[in-house]
């Protein structure tokens, strides 16, 4: 295991930080917010993350990609975090282009991921039904069709599905609604008929939708991998996303503890700094400490992901729910401590702060929380 960026990893990394602090500010956040932006995201800015090699990052180079593995995804979605960058990296290139690669027939890799590359398809990952996390309750209907399959049910917090081109859809096509078997993903168009998208407004700005299905007709191509054999493809891919989310995450909690300590650095109370104050000195010593693991646990991550070991399978589930446990529970702490050391100015909407928080929020729950995957990760331990 490297903890450590190699050459070309830092250098992704100081590209992506520069592009970030000056293409992609969290003022382009606000000001999407405050226009009440129909997308939800800026097309020039995402246009140049596809210029910038990042849409093709974990895409073979068979198909346009550049095959850079997902510790350099990782690298751009830690610096993407430090600006909240609202944006359709992780449901497009994180889940949908894993979820392809790892299922997809040639043909659809080769009608999908180039595309993707170019930043011309977007596309979504709908997964959940439950207000909760819980990918093993799949309700959602594929019965089979003279010409291929009829779906029918609903989808909730479905990442960037309201300007997604195609959808990823996670049906069941035989046993229980709770049942790892039977699972079956298929690849449709956001304009088939019967397809009804509703925008979810985020409190953090972050685009997600509920998509409903209604006796839709998708042909027998549509079907992503193996008929009932879909879990597995899905359960990898939401490992990975969880992993990437982590990193996405770290970068925004480094980002508010920096925040902090230039506040106590500058911010004076009683004629002096209060910085000097030995309560709030041994509050950001232990945010440090929290944060110091949470690199080694999601660099730790993406190693694992990139080895080329085989019976990697478990490890990757459990290093994936522990990063994503860990980094929920240290950026709730991290979001709230930013808010409450900055005192009553860190509530205004004038501070950027209250940003983090609220995007603390969304990703602690997108993908399972700290109590899913801490149960998760002892269940895989044998508990």
């Amino acid at each position: 295991m490297s903890l450590v960026l190699n050459e070309d990893q830092q250098i992704l990394k100081d590209t992506a930080k520069n592009f970030c602090q000056q293409d992609a500010t969290i003022s382009v956040l606000r000001k999407l917010r405050d226009e009440k932006d129909e997308q939800g995201y800026s097309r020039e800015v995402w246009q140049k993350m596809a210029e910038l090699g990042w849409t093709g990052m974990v895409i073979p180079e068979v198909h346009g990609g550049f095959d850079f593995g997902y510790g350099g995804l990782g690298v751009v979605l830690e610096e993407t975090g430090h600006t909240l960058i609202s944006s359709p990296l992780i449901s497009t290139v994180l889940l949908s282009a894993t979820a392809i690669n790892l299922a997809g027939s040639d043909e659809q890799k080769a009608a999908t991921l180039p595309a993707i590359v170019k930043g011309g398809l977007i596309v979504c990952l709908a997964v959940d039904e439950k207000p909760v996390h819980c990918p093993t309750f799949i309700s959602t209907r594929a019965q089979k069709s003279a010409n291929g399959f009829t779906l029918n049910g609903r989808k909730v917090f479905v990442l960037d599905g309201h300007v997604a081109d195609k959808i990823i859809v996670v049906a069941r096509t035989s046993g229980e609604d709770d049942s790892v078997n039977g699972i079956s993903l298929f690849l449709v168009d956001s304009g088939t008929s019967g397809i009804d998208i509703q925008r979810t407004h985020m409190v953090d700005n972050r685009n997600a939708a509920t998509i409903t299905f209604t006796d839709v007709e998708v042909a027998q191509s549509a079907l992503l991998g193996e008929l009932d054999l879909g879990y597995k493809t899905l359960q990898r891919t939401l490992d990975i996303g969880c992993i990437g989310l982590a990193a996405e995450m770290l970068g925004s909690v480094i980002e508010v503890f920096e925040r902090i300590v230039d506040y106590l650095k500058t911010r004076k109370q009683f004629g002096v700094v209060i910085g000097s104050f030995q309560g709030l000195q041994h509050r950001a010593a232990n945010m440090y400490s929290e944060i110091e693991l949470c690199k080694s646990v999601v660099r730790e991550a993406f190693s694992a992901l990139d080895s080329t070991s085989e019976g990697q399978d478990e490890n990757i589930a459990r290093l994936a729910s522990l990063a994503k446990a860990k980094l929920s529970e240290v950026y709730f702490t991290v979001s709230n401590e930013g808010v409450q050391m900055h005192g009553g100015m860190g509530m205004t909407d004038e501070f950027d702060i209250g940003f983090f928080l609220k995007r603390a929020r969304v990703a602690q729950q997108f993908l399972g929380d700290a109590r899913f995957h801490r149960d998760r990760y002892a269940t895989l331990h044998g508990f």
